[in-house]
């Protein structure tokens, strides 16, 4: 069988419609996804403005932790079990 010849579609428009996504727009289609997530953290806008990047915030939290640690006798928790997914 031949193949056809193929057309180049990998750029962006600058405009896009409606009609160009026949399923239709969904808002929010991956956000039960997300707040289920495990390694993702939503941060209220006060603490994300005092903070440039991750980077800053794990070394903040790893810098509490050691002082409770030292202070308080925090000790690690145990760790979390993954969620089970039940097929329905």
């Amino acid at each position: 069988m031949k193949k056809g010849k193929e057309t180049e579609n990998d750029e962006l428009r600058a405009e896009y419609k409606r009609s160009d996504f026949p399923e239709g727009l969904i808002r929010g289609k991956y956000a039960k996804r997300i707040s289920e997530s495990s390694n993702i953290v939503a941060l209220k806008p006060e603490v994300s403005e005092v903070f440039p990047n991750e980077e800053a915030v794990n070394t903040a939290l790893l810098s509490l932790i050691k002082l409770a640690q030292k202070t308080t006798g925090l000790t690690k928790r145990p760790a979390r079990r993954p969620k089970k997914l039940h097929a329905s």
